[in-house]
């Protein structure tokens, strides 16, 4: 069994969901007091199931049913999946285009064959039903009947069969959204880490890390930790490039000039953050509670650090993307065949991304009326 493989296969028993005890009311026959504001209506999730032979669906399931009473839950993906996987958690079935119901769906977006959504052998005739799924929650978040998106993991290479260029759900939605640049961030309750490169070879890394692009992330992130977590005052950190930050130039010189004109470029526009920090120290002293996030220069530095501490620390993470007009959130791992089937993947990261939409979702609505006074 993989690595990967074993880190869905721990069990971890979900985490009750905070409740706020309400006091009982009292009522008076003839009061003529006004009624009493009511609670705000639970955030609506449309979830893309992704792979049919993945663990999307099983991860989902149990998810839902922790998280059951705390979000309403709009599921679009393959009718034959959503039968097998999702038939236990009472929600209507409905076909694409009728009305949503208010307590939450499955939304039968495709029928495959039963050859092509067995658990753990992978179908090219998914790759469509994958990307159909994905369309279809999208379009609902975007219309207005749901109020973020979470999307279980896709075979990139199944998809891009349907979709020639398809590389990846951030910058779909990048181009399907009209983005320039959104940021990928994973996140996790101890540690915040956004990327200023994705998925950029080693060997032409340095070439893509400019002044603009990394001001430019800087920027992005300090406004989602704003506008989204609800931070009045992020305290954001950038990591260095080179060991021990440059050592006085002595193992480069990026610390001197590049990441300082990228932090001035960023506070010129509103974005404090502090840095370059060395990267062998920087997210260990923001886990610690330093800083709210780090933004990292490029995929493993960044990446390394959070899935450590979701594999060992039981903190899971969460791929959010930054920079969107919508909500957008998915689990931190991937299809998982190895596993797909056996009933023994762990839902933590989806119980995780979850709730971060919820929460993102939440902020919004709140500040909508005011933002922009």
């Amino acid at each position: 069994m993989s690595v990967r493989a074993r880190r869905h296969a721990v069990a971890v028993a979900p985490r009750p969901i905070a409740s706020s005890p309400r006091a009982p009311r009292r009522r008076a026959a003839a009061s003529a007091r006004p009624e009493r504001a009511r609670l705000p209506a639970l955030p609506r999730i449309a979830v893309s199931l992704g792979d049919p032979s993945g663990v999307g669906a099983e991860v989902t399931a149990k998810a839902l049913a922790a998280l059951r009473g705390a979000l309403v839950p709009y599921v679009f993906g393959d009718a034959r999946v959503l039968a097998r996987e999702l038939a236990s958690s009472g929600l209507p079935l409905v076909v694409p285009g009728a009305p949503l119901p208010p307590e939450g769906a499955l939304v039968t977006v495709t029928r495959l064959p039963a050859g092509a959504v067995r658990p753990g052998r992978p179908d090219p005739r998914a790759g469509e039903a994958q990307l159909a799924a994905l369309e279809a929650a999208f379009d609902a978040v975007r219309r207005g009947d749901a109020d973020a998106l979470t999307t279980a993991p896709v075979s990139k290479a199944q998809v891009a069969r349907a979709l020639p260029g398809f590389v990846g759900h951030t910058e779909w939605l990048e181009a399907r959204c009209g983005v320039r640049r959104s940021v990928m961030m994973l996140a996790g309750e101890k540690l915040k880490i956004a990327l200023v490169t994705n998925h950029v070879a080693f060997a032409k890394l340095r070439r893509a890390l400019t002044v603009e692009r990394i001001a430019e992330t800087l920027v992005i992130t300090h406004r989602a930790l704003r506008e989204d977590l609800g931070l009045a005052r992020p305290r954001l950190a950038l990591a260095a490039l080179n060991p021990h930050a440059g050592e006085e130039g002595a193992f480069g010189d990026e610390e001197k000039t590049l990441l300082p004109a990228a932090l001035a470029r960023a506070a010129s526009a509103g974005a404090r953050a502090r840095g370059p920090f060395p990267a062998d120290s920087v997210f260990f002293r923001a886990a610690l509670g330093e800083f709210d996030a780090v933004v990292a220069l490029y995929h493993d530095q960044g990446l390394i650090p959070v899935k450590l501490l979701d594999a060992v620390g039981g903190d899971p993470a969460v791929n959010v993307t930054l920079g969107l007009p919508i909500v957008r959130t998915s689990p931190d791992h991937g299809v998982a065949y190895d596993i797909a089937g056996s009933g023994v993947a762990n839902p933590a990261s989806m119980i995780a991304a979850l709730r971060l939409a919820a929460r993102i979702a939440g902020v919004r609505a709140q500040a909508r009326p005011t933002r922009g006074r």
